[in-house]
Formats: structure tokens, sequence, C-alpha cells
């Protein structure tokens, strides 16, 4: 009598093959009688003769594989002669049995898990072969630098800690770089695809994930030759800032998520007190599609630099927290954010897990969210000064009074 985990791994390779072969069967659907390698009911067959090769000795299986690819081959040979070029249903048909096989003799779960993955990446036809339609030469060279940084070059470093004040961790500091590249990868391909027909808004809500300060400085140039889109400009103004509040957290969600919960207290009225300025200097004005010039983000050099930069600053942090305590911290971060509100959370996220408690490294990173609020609001004014640029930089002053309101308030708890 058959094992109850043998007949579950039967089971198993059954259920992988017939869903597989859904998907076959759908998109061969128009395909005559006869002229198919395989549909629904034969890859539900193969996925149980790789269940029964997988019970049998490996001698046996060898032999059933075998012959599963030898009459695999000579149909995929017969379509080859008929100008049917593609290999997805033979492969698929391979991949199959040795979905069967796995779900006997590791885990049905792994075989189901691998069916599902073979499904939707069958289904996905049409999608992928539009997205690559759509790619450019500098969008698969960005694709290339990524999988470089995150699959090449970031399992080679090793994760322990190094240098003075035990302040460098290889990986982890590549980690966030992959992590903070990744995300910039994602709005940058939103961005060339769908920014320059979109209005104002979208420019900006795509651009900021990429660089608010980009967008800021765009903006604020524009606001001289664009004068009847002030209003949505100040708009994308304050809308590229909110982004920033909201990117920033899930960055710490993902890296420093005790330092969340007072962090999003903060940032709560700045977020409010932007979004509703936004609102108002939108109302009435006529969306006008809009390109905010964006590099590379994933330019080999600037993922080089901010991983030194994040280095350094984790030194500097380190080398503050043990000459002045968390005061101390906060200062440096401060500066940091500056420039880069990214790094100020890499940096606080090298720090070791006690160095802060949950409620002040909240505290301490609204430090350079607000200074970076304050440089973009400065730049607005300055670059916009004879267009409205003051007026374009009063959601972003505004804002950074609520917050700075709501943490006077909050450190004094």
């Amino acid at each position: 009598m058959a094992a109850p985990s043998s007949l579950i791994g039967l089971l198993a390779a059954v259920a992988a093959g017939l869903l597989v072969g859904v998907e076959r069967g759908f998109s061969q659907r128009g395909e005559g009688e006869g002229t198919r390698v395989a549909g629904f009911r034969t890859f539900g067959l193969i996925g149980l003769l790789g269940g029964i090769a997988g019970l049998l000795g490996d001698g046996v299986a060898a032999v059933i594989g075998l012959g599963t690819l030898t009459i695999l081959v000579v149909g995929y040979v017969r379509t080859v002669r008929e100008n049917r070029l593609s290999a997805t249903t033979t492969i698929a048909a391979m991949l199959t049995f040795g979905v069967g096989l796995v779900a006997v003799r590791i885990s049905p779960t792994v075989a189901l898990g691998a069916a599902a993955a073979m499904f939707a990446i069958l289904s996905g036809r049409q999608s992928m072969h539009a997205l690559l339609r759509g790619l450019n030469a500098e969008e698969v060279e960005a694709a290339a630098r990524f999988v470089l940084i995150a699959l090449v070059v970031l399992p080679l470093l090793p994760d322990a800690a190094y240098g003075p004040y035990e302040a460098w961790n290889p990986r982890r500091i590549w980690l966030v770089v992959v992590f903070v590249t990744g995300l910039s990868f994602a709005g940058y391909v939103v961005t060339r695809r769908y920014g320059t027909n979109r209005g104002i808004l979208f420019v900006a809500l795509t651009g900021a994930i990429v660089s608010s300060t980009a967008v800021t400085a765009e903006y604020a140039r524009r606001l001289r030759s664009e004068p009847e889109a002030r209003g949505a400009l100040t708009a994308g103004i304050a809308l590229a800032s909110i982004v920033m509040f909201v990117r920033v957290q899930l960055l710490v969600l993902a890296l420093v998520p005790r330092a969340l919960p007072s962090l999003a207290v903060a940032m709560a009225p700045a977020t409010l007190v932007a979004g509703l300025l936004a609102l108002i200097a939108w109302r009435g004005q006529e969306t006008r599609t809009g390109e905010v010039a964006l590099g590379n983000p994933l330019s080999f050099t600037p993922a080089l630099l901010l991983a030194g930069l994040v280095a350094v600053l984790s030194l500097a942090a380190r080398w503050a927290l043990s000459r002045f305590g968390s005061s101390g911290i906060a200062v440096v971060l401060g500066l940091i954010g500056v420039s880069d509100v990214d790094a100020a959370v890499l940096t606080l996220a090298n720090l070791p897990a006690d160095a802060l408690d949950g409620r002040t490294a909240g505290l301490v990173l609204s430090a350079p969210i607000l200074a970076n609020t304050a440089v973009k609001a400065g730049m607005t004014a300055v670059i916009g000064w004879s267009a409205g640029g003051v007026r374009a930089a009063l959601p972003l002053a505004a804002s950074l009074v609520a917050s700075g309101a709501a943490l006077a308030g909050w450190a004094l708890l």
C-alpha cells in the first residue's frame, strides 16, 4: 500500500501538470487538433509521469525521463519543419516532468510553487514582449548594472563589522545601496514611460521617486518660463516633497523599523500641510505635460560614491555617538540631510540597534528630512525669485514649521 506522502506527491504532480496545461492549452487554443506538441491533458499526464518516475529507482526514472525527452524533441522537430520555431511548449513540458519528480522526491509545496512560477511566466508573454519592445538601450544598460550591483557584488561582500568603532559592514552598506538604486530605477522607468504624456503632478510624483530635489529645481526654473502654470508647478513642488516624506518612511520601515512610529508622528503635520496647500494651489489650474530631465539612476559611479559616503558617514556617526551621545548624532544626520536624506537614513541604519531607542531614533531622523525641506524651500525661492518663487516655496516652509512645532511638542513629552 502506498504511503500517504507518496499519494500526496502524486496528486501534487498531477495538479502542477494541469496548472501548466491550462495556460498552454489556452495559448494554443487556436491551433488545430494534432498540431500541438502537448495540451491540457498531456501536461497533466507528464506531471503524473514525473511523479511515478520519482517513486521508482534512479535508473528507471532516468529511462522514463529520457523516453519523455525523446518524444518531446520529436514533437519539437515536427513543429520546426512546419515553420513554427517556438520551443516554449517543449521546454515547459520538460520542466513539468521535473516538477512531478520534485513533488514526490522533495516537496509537493516546492513543486506547486514551481508550477505557479511557470504559469506566471508563460501567461505573461504579451506583457513581456510589450516591455521588450518599449525598452531602449539606456534602460537595458541600467538594468544590467542593477543586476551587477544586486546579484554579483552583494553576495561577494563579507557580513562582518570592520574599521574604527566597527563602523563598516560591507554587505549591509551595499545592501542599502541596492535598495535605494532599485527604488530609483523603478521611478526612472515610470518617468521614462509616462512622464512626457502626463500632467505636471504625475511627473512630480514619479520624478520625486528618483530625486525630489531634481523635481524642485526644474519646477522652480519653469516658474519663470511658464507663468500661466505657476499654480500647478507650486503643487508639483509640494507633491515632490510629500513623496520624499513617504519614500523616506518606507526606507525607515525597511532598515530602521523601530524609528518609524515617532518619525511618522513628526512627519504627519508636514505631509498634511503640504498636501492641503498643494490642493489649494492646484485648484483651477490646467494640467500641462512636462518632463523633468533626470539622469540614469543606476550609473555605477554614483552607486560607488553612495557606498563610500555611507561608510564615511557611518564612521562620523559612531564617533559622534561615542563623543557626544545622541545629540551628536542628530547634528551629524542633520548636516547629511541637507544634500541626501537617504544617506542619513542609511547612516542611522548602520549604527548599533542599542545606540538609540526607537523614539529618539525617529526624532533624530526628522532633522535631516526637515533640513532637506528647508534647502528645497530656499532653492525654490531663489531660482524663481522674480516669478512667484517665494509663493511656490510657501508649502515647503509651512510644512517645515508644522513639523518643527510637532517635534518641539513631542520632545517635551
